[in-house]
């Protein structure tokens, strides 16, 4: 047996959430059994005990999208990793346990540069940053880069590897506390999330930015419309204000700028070889030492609404995380 966090319902309350003992399955050839060290806590996982996110799992479901851990048995088909392995787990489900089982296609080696929390906490985020400004925003060297909700998970990635690529990193945050703290992180400008155009365009000498990150949609977005510049890349990454904006179509038109989709994970389910090759680019920045992802605060499984909260509640600076 072994604890999970089980979502019985769904609800907006974390009603029907609890800490449960879990009888252990079998494993199948293909599969591992990790014993979880860290699990990060993303929007997603909150957008699922709502119903609310597109991957809709059927209740009841172990929550958890992310973990770090050790390898403590394998099924007999399993040749490219060993008992004893340290590893990171990405999947949809399952990481909020004491243990977790993946198929082997899921789990890769852990950077060692990353402790638990951080190894826990760095494919999503870092995967939607990567994907984002390399694959889909195409960024270079000397560029303007905007980014959004700077302070959250997603957005400390693109701060950090937007600084790694050369690019003139512009933040913004709604929270003064957060401004604070991008300024230490490496963002060259910081600026609230709300009257900020006039600033950008000032700040790029009247170009406009070459390269906005966005997860927080609503007026942000609005804003952002304004203050893109030529062949801009508009990068749609969520929707964490609660507003899905539009645009008029003649905008992108008269500006020549272009709005583009972001989904990390299905970029590589839709091209595998691809995917495999985002996630061993962001590895080998890990593993050199060059990514410095940010662990706010780790939580028990008990506590694990707690967690939840604060990301609804934006108080998060990076990421939080689950410790079993």
């Amino acid at each position: 047996m072994y604890k999970a966090v089980i979502v019985n319902s769904l609800s907006n309350d974390f009603s029907s959430i609890e800490v449960v003992d879990v009888e252990r399955k079998q494993l199948e050839a293909n599969e591992i059994r990790i014993q979880v060290k860290a699990a990060s806590v993303n929007f997603p996982d909150l957008l699922m005990t709502e119903g609310l996110y597109q991957y809709k799992p059927e209740t009841p479901f172990i929550l958890g999208m992310e973990s770090s851990g050790i390898i403590i048995e394998k099924g007999n088909a399993v040749s490219a990793f060993s008992i004893g392995d340290e590893v990171i787990v990405s999947g949809k489900t399952g990481s909020f346990a004491e243990e977790i089982i993946a198929a082997e296609d899921l789990i890769r080696i852990k950077p060692k540069s990353l402790n638990w929390e951080q190894a826990a906490s760095f494919t999503v985020a870092y995967l939607t940053a990567y994907v984002a400004l390399v694959c889909r925003g195409n960024i270079e060297n000397g560029e303007s880069l905007l980014v959004h909700g700077a302070a959250g998970g997603v957005g400390l990635a693109a701060v950090d590897l937007g600084n790694y690529f050369g690019a003139n990193v512009i933040a913004t945050s709604a929270s003064s506390k957060k401004r604070e703290f991008l300024k230490t992180y490496g963002a060259q400008h910081v600026l609230p999330d709300k009257g900020f155009k006039d600033k950008v365009k000032e700040l790029t000498s009247g170009s406009g930015a070459d390269i906005i990150y966005d997860p927080v949609g609503g007026d942000v977005f609005d804003e952002s419309v304004r203050c893109i510049g030529w062949n801009g890349r508009l990068l749609i990454i969520g929707f964490t204000s609660g507003r899905i904006p539009s645009v008029n179509v003649n905008m992108p038109l008269i500006k020549g700028f272009s709005v583009v989709g972001v989904r990390g994970g299905e970029y590589g389910r839709r091209d595998p070889e691809k995917g495999k090759q985002n996630l061993e680019s962001i590895d080998k920045l890990a593993m050199s030492g060059k990514l410095n992802p940010h662990i706010h605060k780790a939580y028990s499984l008990e506590n694990v609404t707690e967690a939840l909260n604060e990301l609804r509640n934006r108080t998060v600076i990076g990421k939080v995380c689950i410790k079993p």
